[in-house]
């Protein structure tokens, strides 16, 4: 369930994602969400300035009732109010000076055409990743730092064993619904560990008390790591992983040993 805080000052763009807002399922199984509606920037501005607790996400008009600086002022009060907060601009000047202005000057996360196609599962798929990275980013607040593995944007969570790349939780590839496997996780911390050494099949069944690791297997466990690696990065449209993995980086096959390792 999340808590929204919506500025939008249009009677039928309130009409069209009310419902919808209310009822999407932001990834907690839960198709309930609290929104709170203001058309006015003044009752939104005394609202942020009264209330106590701040709101899972922000969305916010950038033109309100004529006045183009309107979404721009309300982003400042709310950067200062609720500075870990995102917000979520909803438009219709998108490609225009009123959007340059907001990446510019405010702390807007995204800026969406409220006239695109499938404009409401959009705004749900934006308001979904931008919450997913809110929960990873106060997960890694409020963890140990000897409980963090980070190599670049690569985050192995050694209390939950949850593997992050750009943010994106590493999944099975065959299965989106299920988390990586285990022994790929296992063997990318290993990898992690000692990079930018290599780490050869005997090294890594040795490491892992894996009695019976033929490189056979070692090389299939790294193809579905890889795979859920670029998994990922089309979530996040990020540059492919496997493209970094040709090109040096990532995950990388090391000469004819067997072997592989972490480069950074």
């Amino acid at each position: 369930m999340a808590d929204i805080f919506w500025v939008e000052d249009q009677l039928h763009w309130i009409e069209k994602f009310k419902s919808i807002l209310q009822s999407a399922d932001f990834g907690d199984g839960k198709a309930k969400n609290n929104l709170q509606i203001h058309r006015f920037a003044e009752s939104a501005s005394q609202s942020i300035n009264h209330t106590k607790l701040p709101p899972d996400i922000v969305i916010l008009d950038a033109n309100m009732n004529g006045n183009d600086q309107a979404g721009l002022s309300l982003s400042k009060l709310i950067a200062q109010k609720w500075p870990h907060v995102s917000i979520i601009y909803l438009s219709e000047h998108s490609g225009t000076d009123i959007e340059q202005q907001v990446f510019e000057q405010a702390t807007a996360k995204d800026f969406i055409a409220k006239h695109q196609q499938n404009i409401e599962q959009v705004l749900c798929w934006r308001i979904k990743a931008l919450l997913r990275q809110q929960s990873v980013q106060k997960s890694a607040d409020n963890t140990d730092p000897k409980d963090i593995l980070q190599s670049g944007e690569l985050i192995i969570d050694l209390a939950t064993w949850n593997v992050y790349w750009h943010g994106e939780k590493l999944m099975n590839p065959s299965n989106k619904q299920r988390p990586l496997a285990p022994t790929p996780r296992k063997m990318l911390r290993e990898l992690v560990n000692v990079s930018p050494r290599p780490v050869t099949t005997t090294q890594m069944a040795e490491r892992l008390n894996m009695e019976k690791l033929t490189y056979a297997n070692y090389r299939q466990h790294i193809k579905v790591l890889r795979h859920s690696f670029e998994q990922a990065a089309k979530t996040k449209a990020q540059t492919s992983f496997l493209e970094l993995c040709k090109q040096g980086r990532g995950v990388v096959t090391f000469g004819d040993d067997e072997a592989y390792c972490w480069i950074k």
